[in-house]
């Protein structure tokens, strides 16, 4: 059950020219630069960033059109970049996935990550699985 239905600029046009945008944030550049390779595989076009206040810079400069984004991260997690983001002019509604290896959330938590709009997926993803959250996130 990997989703609860309820970096740098490198490689940015993908090989068959799509024009949809993901960011990808994970404080594990293995887990972004994986999941990075996947998705340009598919066509799509990706950034990564490492941190949630590098990947707000990233929402700023690529503007993408989904984001997908790690909970538990250092300093800011994925609840706070959730917040700064929802705050941020223009991408209020831009939809996200919070990843998590977490799969003892309460569900005070799991509805408040509802109510700021994002999905819900829980690690691993595999491929089959990271190319559906992409497609269903771009899909809204």
């Amino acid at each position: 059950m990997p989703c609860d239905r309820t970096g740098p600029p490198d490689m940015l046009t993908a090989m068959d020219g799509r024009s949809e945008r993901l960011l990808i944030i994970d404080d594990d550049a293995a887990t972004t630069q994986t999941f990075a390779v996947i998705l340009r595989l598919e066509g799509y076009q990706v950034r990564t960033a490492i941190t949630a206040n590098d990947g707000l810079r990233e929402v700023d400069e690529f503007r993408p059109d989904a984001i997908i984004v790690d909970l538990r991260m250092p300093l800011i997690n994925g609840f706070g970049f959730l917040y700064r983001l929802r705050e941020h002019r223009g991408f209020n509604d831009t939809p996200v996935a919070i990843v998590t290896g977490d799969v003892s959330l309460d569900d005070e938590a799991l509805d408040e990550l509802r109510e700021l709009g994002a999905d819900i997926c829980f690690k691993p993803l595999w491929t089959d699985d990271l190319v559906g959250l992409a497609d269903k996130l771009l899909s809204h």
